[in-house]
């Protein structure tokens, strides 16, 4: 880990013109060295601060000149310290750029002289808006290509992040753009880059706090035939950054053992379970069991191997196809960099001009990847051409893995064409819900307002910054949401503020009230009237004690109140089981009610429940059960000669579902109507 470790120093601007971003950039680089304790805890950092009054550098002292640049941390390995040193930068009353390039030169040249080519770093961070003194001797151009061909020598690279947007309004055009030149020359000497900023938000997300060594997880050949395969090694692009691994923290080491690393480890013992032995039993004779049904199958480390699905790895071209073919939101997982073997012409060459193909007939390729030998799963996905713009850079290709057809998860929603009139949404509700959504976009104007790459993740952000404050304060409590990360979390206000009138029409149109479920089981409702114990109770505080109580969860359907019963199970999502169980219920409940109905007594409520059971039904577009019920209704009716029932179905009109009411249905709308016709029971003969 120590080998790897990188040497950093950060540059900061801390002149006039940068003071209204500076608590930002306390933030940004707090936060680096917070990140390199937990995941890089072997880096040095080094920190200067430019556009101090006093000056406090080893060049300054040694050969003069270099004023109002002020060392403020000399390199080091990151410590909490650090964390404190970089929450309270300076506010400094010069402007000046290129002197504290060359300070932190000195002081990486001086630590390490010509060692650790490529982990030697400067980190570049201000507004670029004021000019670059002259130089003595040449022009600035032939000065600042003197510190970078010197940087290149050494093994050093600069990253440079420019400040601009509301800071950089009055500034002049022509010194920006000269310093913008200046800066792209180290980015080219030094292959880095220059990245630039306009908002507090995009500054947090512009400096790498975390650095990930890129690790192959393929070398080998791509197969286009058996006959023809190229070299590649393949990288991962992009992967999902996590919470790191916390660690159980012991307490039980004395504190004067400083040797002590309080980490907790967990070890089992295997036992007999008929008690005759009490020693454990060691690992050899252990085999690992499976439970299938009520019995344990045991299954051997040796028959798992003999059964398993072993693939060869490699890569292998399975077909092109066009590129409108493969949708994107069919892509999955990770993105991962195929590349040619570096030194290998050929493989460069033959990489280069498929890659150039395919993007000149918008096609792509489907492959079939085994990345490593053992591995059980195959993948397959789709492969990209990606064609470089910049020439020293070679043409590659972007892997995109594709779902199975067990992955593929179709949600159907219903059209709302579906739902009767008086359900759906007229012009004018139409209209504000388009202009809601059309409203929400980021970025109205071309300009896209939280970038992807400039966006930290704000869950993240706020763990490591409440992380950081317990470390220093154990009874800490939760810190409130800081500003910038509210920017990604909420509505932007201006935003808001500027499209009012079209909330205020969603308003209008859209009428909010209250959800008439119950607060009660129909069972505590029924045992509370019984014992009078709110008899006492005024009405107002009656209301207000059932409005304050937690809804309670219906678990079965009652026989005092089963519609509403029905309605309560319907409208708990916390599992999708509820609604197939609710229309099951009521569907018994209700031939229950037939059976043991007493000449027609309780018609008048299975007639309700069938209501409720058919409303709910079309609202789950689920017609099957609902349907199935009428036509027993139907056959139980013509065996039993009965008129009145039929009667009141048709009174109110509760028919079959159709088509048009559910997409799943296989009754036409004139089945529907004439099926009452024919549960009209046969006359006596």
């Amino acid at each position: 880990m120590a080998r790897n470790k990188e040497k950093l120093v950060l540059l900061l601007d801390v002149g006039p013109s940068m003071h209204g971003v500076l608590s930002e950039v306390e933030k940004l680089c707090s936060m680096l060295v917070e990140k390199k304790l937990i995941f890089s805890k072997y880096d040095e950092l080094g920190v200067v601060v430019f556009g101090t009054e006093e000056s406090k550098n080893d060049l300054t002292t040694e050969v003069g000149g270099y004023q109002n640049i002020t060392v403020l941390q000399d390199i080091k390995v990151v410590d909490g310290d650090l964390v404190d040193t970089l929450q309270k930068l300076p506010r400094g009353r010069v402007d000046v750029v290129l002197d504290a390039i060359v300070v932190g030169m000195d002081m990486l040249i001086k630590k390490y002289k010509d060692l650790h080519k490529g982990k030697k770093r400067l980190c570049l961070i201000t507004n670029a808006i004021h000019p670059i003194k002259d130089s003595f001797e040449g022009s600035k151009e032939d000065q600042v290509m003197t510190i970078a061909e010197q940087m290149a020598a050494q093994g050093m690279k600069i990253e440079s992040i420019v400040v601009r947007g509301r800071l950089s309004r009055d500034a002049n055009k022509g010194v920006m753009d000269e310093n913008d030149h200046l800066l792209s020359i180290f980015s080219k000497k030094t292959l880095t880059r220059i990245v630039y900023v306009d908002t507090p938000t995009s500054l947090l997300g512009a400096l790498k706090t975390r650095r990930v060594t890129p690790v192959t997880v393929f070398r080998g050949h791509l197969e286009l035939s058996p006959h023809m395969k190229i070299k590649v090694w393949v990288y991962k692009k992009t992967q999902e950054e996590k919470f790191p691994t916390l660690k159980k923290y012991s307490e039980k080491a004395p504190a004067s053992n400083k040797l002590a690393t309080h980490q907790v480890k967990v070890s089992y013992e295997y036992k007999s379970v008929d008690g005759s032995s009490t020693s454990v039993i060691p690992p050899e004779q252990r085999i690992k069991g499976y439970r299938y049904g009520p019995q344990v199958v045991p299954i051997s480390t040796a028959e798992w191997d003999a059964v398993k699905f072993k693939p060869e790895k490699g890569i292998k071209v399975l077909g092109f196809t066009d590129a409108s073919k493969i949708k994107r939101h069919c892509y999955m997982k990770d993105v991962y960099l195929f590349i040619a073997e570096p030194g290998n012409t050929r493989a460069t060459l033959a990489v280069s001009a498929i890659a150039r193909a395919m993007k000149e007939m918008n096609a792509v390729a489907i492959l079939r990847c085994v990345w490593r030998q053992g591995q059980q799963n195959v993948v397959v996905g789709v492969l990209t051409p990606n064609i470089s713009q910049n020439y020293k850079i070679p043409d590659s290709f972007y892997f995109n893995v594709l779902p199975f057809a067990e992955d593929v998860r179709e949600y159907q929603f219903p059209s709302f064409n579906s739902f009767p009139a008086s359900w759906q949404p007229n012009d004018q509700q139409q209209k504000a819900a388009d202009e809601l959504v059309q409203m929400l976009d980021l970025a109205p104007s071309g300009k896209e307002a939280l970038l992807p790459e400039f966006t930290p993740n704000p869950v993240l952000e706020r763990f490591y910054r409440h992380l950081e404050l317990k470390a220093k304060q154990p009874d800490a409590a939760v810190p409130p949401l800081d500003e910038t990360l509210k920017n990604i979390v909420e509505p932007d206000p201006e935003l808001v503020a500027e499209n009012k009138s079209v909330f205020d029409a969603l308003h209008r149109h859209f009428e909010l009230r209250q959800n008439p479920k119950l607060k009660k089981s129909s069972r505590q409702w029924y045992q509370e009237k019984q014992s009078g114990s709110n008899a006492h109770v005024s009405s107002g505080q009656a209301v207000n004690s059932i409005e304050n109580q937690p809804p309670v969860k219906i678990e079965k359907i009652g026989d005092l109140t089963p519609v509403q019963d029905f309605e309560a199970m319907m409208s708990q999502r916390d599992n999708p089981e509820w609604v197939e169980k609710a229309i099951k219920e009521l569907r018994e409940k209700i031939l229950a009610l037939l059976i043991h109905s007493d000449e027609g007594d309780k018609y008048q409520k299975a007639v309700e429940c069938v209501a409720a059971l058919r409303k709910g039904c079309i609202l789950e577009q689920e017609p099957g059960p609902y349907n199935d019920l009428m036509h027993h209704i139907r056959q139980y009716c013509e065996e039993k000669g009965i008129k009145s029932l039929p009667q009141l179905l048709a009174s109110r009109d509760l028919t079959l579902i159709s088509k048009s009411e559910a997409e799943d249905s296989d009754v036409t709308a004139e089945e529907a109507r004439s099926f009452f016709v024919k549960m009209e029971p046969k006359p006596d003969v």
